[in-house]
């Protein structure tokens, strides 16, 4: 039986998982759902994540949900190439790099994201410019990170990459906006502020399988 994976376009929890699976190589069953259809509260999609949240991976029995926790799944499950390491001192890098993303990254990055994408950011602009310094503070630690290193933990792409890389590209299509412009956030150009970052941003979506994982709605804009 083949993979399922449960997402819906745009989400960054989403395309991490996406892109693990692309990176391993494995194949899937795609199940894109729709936020504005109702379609996370479904009994059906409820019965397996009671949070009412994607991404979702069902592996035969096993079902996953929570994005760092499938990444996890897959790793012990189909090791090559590993996400989290093959020694101790890898994995506590990477795994040091997931946490500080999850736990200082993510919450920052979708308090700009989202005002914007839904175009609120007017009318929560005291969030969204509490969040600009925080958000700006996190890109040049991963500036930082990667310096001359083609990835964030090592030699070889890892967890730690693909947990930041849609928030980044998240950031990047927020600053696009037209209310964008009210906060200075100073993203883009990316190559000219964030070098480091925007050659590690080209170097993963010149990945196999890349295009498969992009949001498709940001095909149509």
């Amino acid at each position: 039986m083949a993979i399922e994976v449960f997402w819906a376009s745009g989400s960054p929890f989403s395309w991490r998982v996406l892109l693990a699976l692309e990176v391993k190589r494995l194949p899937y069953e795609s199940h894109l759902l729709q936020f504005s259809k109702g379609d996370l509260a479904t009994p059906a999609f409820v019965a397996m994540n009671p949070r009412k949240r994607v991404p979702v991976l069902r592996d035969g029995d096993d079902v996953v949900y929570e994005s760092v926790a499938i990444l996890g799944y897959l790793d012990r499950k189909y090791p090559e190439p590993p996400l989290f390491g093959r020694t101790a001192g890898e994995a506590g890098r990477i795994w040091r790099l997931v946490c500080e993303e999850l736990a200082y990254f993510d919450e920052p990055a979708e308090a700009y994201i989202l005002p914007l994408y839904g175009n609120r950011a007017e009318e929560e602009a005291a969030a969204v410019r509490a969040a600009v310094p925080v958000v700006q503070a996190e890109l040049a630690r991963l500036e930082v990170a990667l310096g001359p290193n083609d990835w964030l933990a090592g030699d070889r792409i890892s967890a730690a990459d693909l947990t930041a890389f849609p928030m980044i590209k998240g950031l990047e299509r927020a600053s696009t906006k037209p209310q964008a412009g009210a906060f200075d956030l100073g993203l883009l150009p990316l190559p000219e502020r964030y070098p480091a970052l925007a050659r590690w941003v080209a170097r993963i979506e010149a990945l196999p399988g890349y295009d498969r994982t992009y949001p498709p709605h940001w095909r149509a804009r």
